[in-house]
């Protein structure tokens, strides 16, 4: 690897932005891929451009279709990020479980006496209004948001944001009939047509009920949604 790439693979994990570097067996040469542009010695086709970005988002390294020699892509990508709208009782057992499967995980909710360390220990809390909170920490296609709390307050912000933006997954707790009456609130926004995105009853449907339960339903669905893009 050259030292210039190297400097910048180094760059981008330290501005936790994903990359990777495309090498060509038959001569070693290289290619640095940053999700949007390609640079270096190895061009790839538009084809292989699009299978580079499923690995990206998926974190996945891998070899790439290749007409004329072959070509392995190595992903440097940072950790899926799942922001929890809600430190509710759900998000006490979903928050550690994300941070075991590797997953940044961050819970928004501007009621102090629910994100508290004391609840969520070393999880990082943000003890904000959901819009400006997600303004700051930014949603991109490696993000997941879930939300929680059953109050239109603090939940219809985070969706009208999570579903203007690339975010790989959005989920909301509640019944049918309460996201029925999501889907009207988000129609006074202009946001209906968007509503087909989120994941509501949110979770795979396991059967379970407990809070524990519907965490582990909700991380199943949020890990499965983010390797459905991975070739």
């Amino acid at each position: 690897m050259k030292l210039d790439h190297l400097a910048q693979i180094l760059a981008a994990q330290a501005q936790k932005r994903p990359i990777a570097l495309a090498t060509r067996l038959a001569d070693g040469a290289q290619s640095l891929y940053d999700g949007v542009t390609c640079t270096g010695a190895v061009a790839l086709s538009a084809e292989q451009l699009a299978e580079a970005h499923a690995l990206l988002l998926a974190g996945r390294s891998a070899s790439l279709a290749a007409s004329q020699g072959a070509i392995f892509l190595r992903s440097y990508a940072p950790p899926a990020k799942l922001v929890v709208i809600g430190a509710v009782h759900i998000a006490q057992f979903l928050a550690p479980m994300a941070a075991l499967a590797g997953f940044e995980v961050i819970v928004i909710d501007p009621r102090r006496a629910f994100a508290s360390e004391a609840r969520f220990p070393g999880v990082t809390l943000v003890a904000e209004w959901p819009g400006p909170a997600l303004a700051r920490i930014g949603l991109d296609e490696h993000t997941a948001v879930v939300t929680l709390t059953h109050d239109p307050k603090l939940d219809d912000p985070a969706l009208c944001a999570a579903l203007q933006s690339p975010v790989f997954y959005v989920g909301a707790l509640g019944s049918a009939r309460t996201h029925a009456k999501r889907i009207e609130r988000l129609r006074e926004h202009g946001l209906a047509q968007l509503a087909p995105r989120i994941h509501a009853p949110v979770g795979l449907d396991l059967g379970g009920r407990a809070a524990a339960e519907i965490a582990v339903s909700v991380l199943a669905q949020v890990i499965q949604e983010r390797y459905r893009r991975a070739p």
